[in-house]
This record gives structure tokens, sequence and C-alpha cells, in this order.
């Protein structure tokens, strides 16, 4: 149940980009109610200096990392959403119980393979947002960036959120035309074809391999 490797290896370290920068940015107060390109940039502007001196989280100590998205990642990022929606249709004949052991073992899934890309995060030179061109005060907006690595061509990634009444909320990245959910959302529906709800919960409880970049 692997992306493409290049897709995904960008992709985690997108998401180690913006979720490690809340680590430096935990004794400020970070205003989510701004305006959606000023909330990604704030988290990602000191991104690349956390990572590097996360000793621990880099070397893939599952319990830093832990700490880590506990602490500063759950406030920001809804995984319930992300699990809803990758579940799809599916999501409705799951009971309550289900439900929550699936955003739990997708979570999971999600944190183990973090650490595997931390490692590698010192590899990226800067991440860059792009000019907001939609409404900030909508429901759902996504905003743009691009990630510049020291060896190789920039990667466009796009953060979808959604606009609570605490302020916005990650739940979806799109690397080079592929949302992730999207993308979950294939590899679910064929594995709850197969093997049911209760089968996918346990193929997810079952990867504590992280993912291997290139």
């Amino acid at each position: 149940m692997l992306l493409a490797t290049r897709y995904f290896s960008v992709l985690l370290a997108a998401c180690a980009l913006l979720f490690t920068s809340l680590q430096l940015q935990a004794a400020q107060t970070i205003d989510r109610k701004q305006p959606p390109a000023q909330f990604i940039q704030a988290l990602a502007d000191h991104a690349l200096d956390v990572v590097k001196k996360d000793k621990a989280a880099q070397s893939g100590d599952r319990a830093a990392i832990d700490r880590l998205v506990d602490q500063y990642v759950l406030p920001y990022v809804n995984f319930e959403k992300t699990t809803r929606l990758a579940a799809g249709r599916h999501w409705r004949q799951a009971s309550a119980a289900q439900r929550s052991e699936l955003v739990s073992a997708f979570k999971n899934t999600l944190i183990r393979t973090y650490s595997g890309a931390l490692a590698n995060v010192d590899k990226l030179s800067a991440i860059q947002v792009g000019p907001f061109r939609g409404d900030p005060n909508a429901a759902d907006v996504v905003v743009r960036s691009t990630i510049t690595q020291n060896n190789g061509p920039a990667v466009a990634v796009d953060y979808r959120m959604e606009n609570t009444p605490t302020g916005w909320q990650v739940y979806d990245l799109n690397v080079e035309g592929i949302w992730l959910i999207q993308n979950y959302r294939n590899q679910f529906s064929q594995m709850i074809t197969e093997k049911g709800i209760d089968g996918l919960i346990s193929i997810l409880n079952s990867q504590s391999t992280p993912a291997q970049n290139p």
C-alpha cells in the first residue's frame, strides 16, 4: 500500500517541513485565523532549522515523533476528516468503534511514514508559499507552495484547509497533481472490498516499517 516512490518522498518531506515547524512555533501563539497563506508560511518559516536540531526525530525515534505529532500536529490537522474522505462511501458503513479505530490506525500509519522522511528533511533548502488568489474567508481553501531542494527540481505542493470556528486546519496535500486523500481512497476502497473495514484497520496497524526514500 505504497505511493509512487518519488511522490511519496516529496510528500513526506512536505509533511515533515510543515509539521516540525510547529515545534519551533510552540512557544508562540500561532494565529490560526490569520489569512490562509500567512498561516501556512508561519508554520513553515523555521522548519528547516527545527528539523536539523531535532536529532531524535531525524534518527527515527518513534517516541520523539509521537510526542511531536501529539503536541504540535493534532491541533492543526483534521485527521478524522482526512480518514473519512479517504474511506469514502465505506465510512457510512462503519460503526462508531470502527471509525475511531480507522482514524487511529491511519494516523499512526502516517506518523510512522513521517519518521522515515525526517532523516532527509535537511536536504530541502526552502519552502515558499505562493500568492493566495482565493477568498481568504472561504470555508475551504487551497494554499500553494514550492519546495526547493538542494539536489533536484522545485516541487509544487498544495495544502487544502478548512476554516473552522477555531481557525484553519489542514486535511489534505497535493504533490505534483496527486492528492493524498484521493490516492488513499483508491487503495482503501480496494482493501475494504476485499477484507472489510476491520481488514483495512488490521493492514494499517501492521505497517510498522517506514517507507524508504530512494
